[in-house]
């Protein structure tokens, strides 16, 4: 343990917190962790998973008497977690009478005081939206202009979300047609309605979103990749992982012109000046991609960051184009960046339409997407379905189906099953289901940061060598930190970023969105009620190229999910911003 971690466990220990803390904390809050926290004890909001009253408990451990309600280290850190939890839940703006009432619940006795060092800090921007107000109307003659609507939002965040919006304006705005009429009407020529409307968005405007299953998505992309190459232009398909690209890639397509976005966006080392675990990439304003054409096939777990990211690394004429399922589950991240794009009615929105015969697996999750939780027919097994009364015997099923089941029957290596369930904590989450798989599968005391050698893992949180949901195996450890086979090759985990990595032959489906896989295992428990939605759900089966098997432990609320519940609004100002 290096001295930092030794003063970081000293400190917990002296304030009764628990030691599992340390290295989120030391993650989070960087190599001089402890003198931060003696300084600002609230400091450990930033911390995931800390509530408010356990930062309390800790300052008055630490602070004694002088940890006072109307701190205003407290009401600075309750404002900014109170933004960052809204963030967490996929907001970038909350509105101020929101955070107001919260921080009153809380017991800071001056909220807007709070809110004003939570802003001095610089973590925090207030964000003023002029009301749609059209003054030459007949009711402007009888009405006063409505006031601005006033918000907050985490600054990195709500800053994002403007880039992401004048990156697209930009390349709106520069856009020429890629090829002349004559050759865009000369390869669509026979082309079916809805890819030949694809292909002719691509090549002639900016920014263009195409809506469709994965499959059409995927053909849709290469197929735009294929035409563009074949006439000279730089061309790039990105998916969401590396190993999603290597599934991906196939022939008319330049060699290296299939990559992982992450990848495609080059990460480099950050500064160490930087914030922990910052990843910073080589592509950007000042350095964009030598690209005509950038096609992602997946864009729907795109964040305001990374369509930031994005957008600034397209350059001036460069053509995007952007694809995801329809009522595709949100991103990880805060934002709803294709669903803003499409509302703003200011780029091109393409409908795919399946194209052959539907499969049971196709039939399923487009039943799923529409609200109906249907049964198929499934002569070969493609779909099965296990009934589960609880959470253990749901993981005890899971095990079952991975380990013997799936590769007996259908000869689909254990390496090819995926495992995804809604949340992560519970009886049947992806940490229970993680500890039984390894318990059978590569059992091991986790001697290197929780892990071992043969372990499957999946990026939780971006690294510099790999990005969200990037799946690997640990091939080893050392002082160095972990070496992990990643689809685009091996990469060493420092030991300071190993937290964000997680076991990975189970995985929420937010984490395993970006990876099909030619067998999944949905574990659906009883407990995961709240999170069950149709775009969840939708989401799950759809990871599947070959087989499902549906492990089925929540009873009629998986029905009544896929049937009532849609995905939690968020709220955002992307499409308001980029028709400015």
């Amino acid at each position: 343990m290096t001295d930092s971690a030794s003063d970081l466990a000293r400190l917990f220990e002296e304030a009764g917190a628990p030691a599992e803390l340390v290295p989120r904390a030391a993650a989070r809050l960087g190599a001089d962790a402890a003198a931060r926290l003696r300084a600002d004890p609230w400091l450990l909001l930033r911390v995931p998973g800390v509530l408010p009253r356990q930062a309390d408990h800790f300052a008055r451990r630490l602070l004694g008497e002088q940890a006072r309600p109307d701190d205003p280290r407290r009401g600075r850190a309750l404002a900014l977690h109170l933004l960052t939890e809204a963030a967490r839940h996929g907001h970038t703006a909350t509105p101020v009478a929101d955070v107001v009432s919260a921080l009153e619940g809380l017991r800071v006795p001056d909220p807007r005081r709070a809110i004003d060092g939570a802003l001095d800090s610089g973590e925090a921007v207030a964000l003023i939206e002029e009301p749609d107000f059209d003054p030459e109307s007949p009711e402007a003659l009888e009405e006063e202009p409505p006031e601005p609507e006033e918000s907050l939002g985490v600054a990195r965040w709500a800053l994002a979300e403007e880039s992401a919006a004048e990156g697209f304006q930009r390349l709106t705005a520069t856009a020429a047609p890629l090829l002349d009429d004559a050759t865009i009407k000369a390869v669509r020529a026979g082309l079916p309605e809805d890819r030949a409307l694809a292909l002719t968005a691509a090549l002639r405007t900016g920014v263009s979103v195409l809506r469709g299953a994965p499959d059409e998505l995927a053909d849709a992309a290469l197929g735009i990749a294929a035409v563009a190459a074949e006439h000279g232009l730089r061309v790039a398909v990105a998916a969401p992982t590396d190993r999603a690209a290597a599934d991906l890639a196939r022939g008319g397509i330049p060699e290296g012109a299939v990559v992982g976005l992450h990848r495609l966006l080059e990460p480099r080392p950050a500064p160490e000046t930087a914030p922990p675990g910052t990843v910073v990439f080589g592509r950007g304003e000042q350095n964009p991609f030598d690209l005509d054409l950038v096609v992602v096939a997946d864009a729907s777990g795109l964040d305001v960051e990374m369509a930031a990211v994005l957008a600034e690394a397209c350059p001036d004429g460069a053509h995007l184009v952007l694809g995801g399922e329809p009522g595709a589950l949100p991103p990880a991240g805060p934002g709803r960046v294709l669903d803003d794009l499409e509302a703003s009615e200011t780029v091109p929105v393409v409908a795919l339409e399946p194209a052959g015969e539907a499969g049971p697996l196709r039939t399923l999750t487009e039943a799923v997407r529409g609200g109906a939780l249907a049964s198929v027919d499934a002569p070969d097994r493609e779909v099965v379905v296990v009934p589960a009364a609880s959470g253990a015997e749901a993981v005890h099923r899971a095990v079952q189906l991975v380990t013997d089941s799936i590769p007996r029957a259908l000869g689909i290596p254990v390496e090819d099953v995926q495992v995804v369930t809604p949340a992560a904590a519970g009886e049947a989450g992806a940490a229970a289901l993680n500890a039984a798989l390894k318990n059978r599968l590569n059992p091991g005391p986790g001697r290197y940061g929780g892990f071992d050698p043969g372990d499957r893992v999946i990026v939780a949180a971006p690294l510099p060598q790999a990005g969200l949901g990037e799946p690997g195996v640990v091939a080893g450890a050392d002082a160095e930190g972990l070496r992990v086979e990643f689809a685009g090759g091996a990469a060493v985990v420092p030991p300071a970023l190993t937290t964000r990595l997680r076991h990975g032959w189970a995985a929420t489906v937010a984490l395993a969105r970006g990876t099909r896989r030619p067998a999944v295992v949905a574990v659906l428990p009883g407990e995961a009620e709240a999170a069950l939605s149709r775009p969840l759900v939708a989401a799950a089966f759809g990871l599947a190229l070959r087989h499902l098997s549906v492990v089925q432990a929540a009873g009629p609320a998986l029905a009544r999910a896929v049937g009532e519940v849609d995905a939690p609004p968020r709220r955002t100002r992307l499409a308001r911003l980029v028709v400015r």
